[in-house]
């Protein structure tokens, strides 16, 4: 259910979900929605009390999605344009033919198609087929490392979003976003391995740090990397560890 409380001039707007736990955890996501997950049997009063004392730190994270969201206007898809492919930098080269197709050559990536307004399809299409291909070959390398702690996903699933770098579902699917094939591979790697973490700790707790940084010490210079790349961008949602 749809609910809000007032913090200074500030209104937060939160959906409340009871469940079958223990305590209370607030989730803040990449569209800035927060999410409160309380026990079944939790009073609004002290529910409303936690989030008050929460408040400034749902604020923050607010604040730092409202940050990674996109600011450079949106691509032309025209000749001399700059678009990335595994963290490198390649021209736009349109060209006008009855053969459509899109090839990369040297710095360029050329789109061969029979009128302009087919370019952007074409090129999505491209990125797609190669995150399908690269994705997948990261992830049995991961997949493979992660036999040690007897888990694996039940499915991988690639597909464009707006606000996520991946996502694991409780049922264990793993999602990625088709656009980190224009981040570099350590950055792919690096989303791969958050969401495997995932299926072994679902929180952002300390114990899902440690496992993250075990198998991959250089997490947080791929993390910053992907957040700072020029011409894409997105987030994790955030997870309250403090709310109880």
């Amino acid at each position: 259910m749809k609910k809000m409380i007032q913090f200074g001039s500030t209104t937060i707007e939160y959906e409340l979900l009871y469940s079958e736990r223990k305590t209370l955890g607030i989730t803040v996501t990449p569209e800035m929605d927060v999410y409160v997950n309380a026990p079944t049997n939790a009073i609004t009063e002290k529910i409303e009390k936690i989030l008050r004392k929460r408040a400034p730190w749902i604020i923050k994270q607010q604040k730092l999605f409202l940050a990674h969201f996109p600011k450079l206007p949106p691509k032309k898809y025209v000749s001399g344009e700059t678009h990335l492919y595994l963290g490198r930098q390649y021209r736009l080269k349109v060209e006008i033919g009855e053969n459509e197709s899109v090839k990369l050559q040297g710095r360029f990536i050329t789109v061969i198609c029979t009128k302009k307004e087919r370019v952007e399809e074409l090129l999505e299409g491209w990125y797609r087929s190669h995150a399908e291909a690269r994705f997948m070959e990261f992830c049995l390398v991961w997949i493979e490392k992660f036999r040690q702690f007897n888990v694996s996903p039940t499915e991988i699933q690639i597909r464009k979003m707006t606000k996520r770098w991946g996502s694991c579902t409780p049922g264990g699917k793993i999602i990625l976003n088709t656009e980190l094939i224009k981040a570099p591979r350590g950055c792919i790697e690096y989303v791969i391995l958050h969401e495997l973490c995932h299926l072994i700790h679902y929180n952002h707790d300390k114990k899902f740090f440690e496992l993250q940084s075990r198998l991959m010490p250089t997490w947080q210079k791929w993390k910053d990397r992907l957040e700072n790349l020029p011409a894409i961008s997105g987030s994790f949602y955030s997870k309250d560890p403090v709310a109880k």
